[in-house]
């Protein structure tokens, strides 16, 4: 497609709003109906004509704001029950007999729909209180409720919260699904870029690499960049180029999903992927090994994370030389994610860090175990004079998502 669309998100939402519409319609006819058989009955009924002509104008002038979620807002919403809720309790001003007999209120079923739209616009606590309020409004109408009155009132709270919940279910798989078909998308659009540049810039790069080597000289000096590119690029491909468009075009059911952008809808508060944080860390000299899945943590403890290997890798570069190499490992387990940097610098004398602390120096104390501190986590660093040191940060999946 020459321009991206954002994503029309269907949604399994989409068929109850339609199940709606229809059901407001099809209720409507109802109430005008039960009115017509019984207008004898009533002692008022030009009460009742002159809300059931407000019913019907109402429902088919809004059939549009049920149409689907955005068209649904709250201030609908609280119209529409309000109208439902009058409607109940003008029942025995229009008919005298109705407190004493379980006859149907002048919305009768359609009071329903009004509940139903809380519980598909804002799930099971919305429905909650929407069929709440019918559940007081259909007691004060009767005066003196019957077992039948609280049967349909308990019949109505418990459908509309039950109708909530699976919505709310619903949205989540919705979610979750998308984020499954992103990472799907992602990964084929990296395997295609890494068959591409490995069939072109990696090997220009490798071989300027093994010729400058052997050439030596200055030559040297531009194999070694080379070879650092090399590592970089090969990083960047692995790690997470930009993230791809999700997912493929489907009309059906008048659903999903057309192609957009993921960068554009990223959710501030959606989880980060660890590798793709310290995947610029790499290089020529500093090697990182990861999952293949994706190592998802909350932003904050994310960053706070990368933060803390940072620091780590800025040890290893002012303290164990220039030529150091290090080696950065991430461990993704159920409960826990951890971190290891290792170096094979000369490491650190026993007691050094203890007097850097005491002189105010206090990179590993608080750029380190501080923000694992912060987290939740831990920081272990065991270094052994003349076989490097190493550096373990652990991060509590539970304590993380607190941050």
């Amino acid at each position: 497609m020459a321009k991206r669309e954002r994503v029309v998100r269907m949604s399994v939402e989409q068929p109850l709003w339609r199940a709606l519409t229809g059901y407001r319609i099809l209720t409507m006819v109802y109430a005008v109906l039960l009115f017509a058989f019984g207008r004898s009955g009533y002692e008022r009924p030009w009460i009742a004509v002159g809300y059931l002509a407000v019913l019907c104008c109402w429902t088919l002038a809004t059939l549009p704001k049920v149409a689907n979620a955005a068209g649904c807002t709250k201030r609908f919403l609280v119209a529409d029950l309000t109208i439902a809720l009058v409607g109940i309790l003008l029942t025995p001003l229009a008919d005298a007999q109705a407190q004493s007999v379980d006859g149907p209120t002048l919305p009768s079923i359609w009071t329903a729909g009004s509940v139903l739209a809380y519980a598909i616009k804002g799930g099971w606590r919305w429905a909650g209180v929407a069929s709440s309020l019918v559940a007081v409004a259909n007691i004060v109408e009767r005066g003196h409720p019957s077992r039948d009155t609280f049967h349909n009132v308990l019949l109505v709270w418990v459908a509309s919260i039950a109708i909530g919940y699976v919505v709310e279910v619903a949205r989540a798989s919705e979610r979750t699904l998308a984020r499954a078909l992103e990472i799907e998308a992602a990964t084929r659009e990296r395997e295609r870029l890494a068959r591409d540049i490995h069939d072109s810039v990696l090997q220009v790069l490798a071989m300027v690499q093994r010729r400058g080597s052997a050439l030596g000289g200055e030559a040297a000096e531009l194999g070694r960049m080379a070879g650092e590119q090399e590592i970089a690029l090969r990083t960047l491909v692995a790690g997470g180029l930009s993230r791809p468009s999700l997912v493929s075009e489907d009309e059906s059911e008048g659903a999903v999903v057309r192609v957009v952008d993921v960068d554009d809808e990223a959710d501030a508060d959606a989880p980060v992927d660890l590798r793709v944080l310290l995947a610029p860390r790499a290089g020529a000299r500093v090697t990182l090994s990861e999952p293949g899945a994706p190592v998802l943590l909350p932003p904050a403890a994310g960053r706070e994370l990368a933060a803390a290997v940072g620091a780590a890798l800025d040890n290893v570069r002012v303290h164990a030389g220039e030529d150091a190499h290090a080696w950065i490992l991430i461990e993704d387990w159920p409960d826990e994610v951890i971190v290891t940097v290792r170096d094979d610098g000369p490491g650190i004398p026993e007691g050094r860090l203890a007097q850097a602390e005491g002189e105010g120096r206090m990179g590993v104390a608080l750029s380190i175990r501080g923000r694992l501190r912060d987290l939740g986590g831990t920081a272990e660093l065991v270094s052994v004079p003349g076989q490097g040191t190493e550096v373990e940060l652990k991060v509590p999946r539970g304590k993380a998502g607190e941050k």
